[in-house]
């Protein structure tokens, strides 16, 4: 089965069991550890790794939908996406954010999902395990 087959099949089933979409963005454990490799931010992921966010994607954004986030929000943040996978620094708290998961998926179009840096290591290690 295809990863986007089984999303497909995850999707469904969720649907039906909960009644309402839920979006699945699957990554193999190989290409988790690439995009841990491929954070443009180690230096915040060493300094402060609760404030540093990855955003997993369910597919990769138009390069005008990327622009339009960058450049349609003003707030601290700083914004780097990298084909299916976003990454994001919250110098002051994700709480506090206006650049919310529901702001992001609007402007780039698709569903994601986002983790803090502590949590994307420990799925690394639960994917390795």
């Amino acid at each position: 089965t295809s990863p986007a087959a089984l999303e497909a099949r995850l999707e469904a089933q969720a649907q039906r069991r909960f009644g309402i979409p839920i979006a699945f963005m699957l990554r193999s454990a190989t290409e988790w550890d690439a995009l841990i490799l491929r954070n443009p931010f180690v230096e915040a992921a060493q300094r402060d790794p609760a404030h540093l966010v990855l955003m997993t994607l369910k597919a990769a954004p138009t390069a005008a939908a990327i622009d339009a986030l960058r450049g349609g929000y003003k707030g601290p943040e700083t914004i780097h996406v990298a084909g299916r996978d976003a990454y994001l620094i919250y110098p002051e708290g994700i709480g506090r954010s206006k650049l919310t998961n529901a702001l992001i998926e609007r402007k780039l179009g698709v569903a994601g999902t986002a983790r803090n840096w502590n949590t994307v290591l420990k799925l690394a290690a639960l994917a390795a395990s």
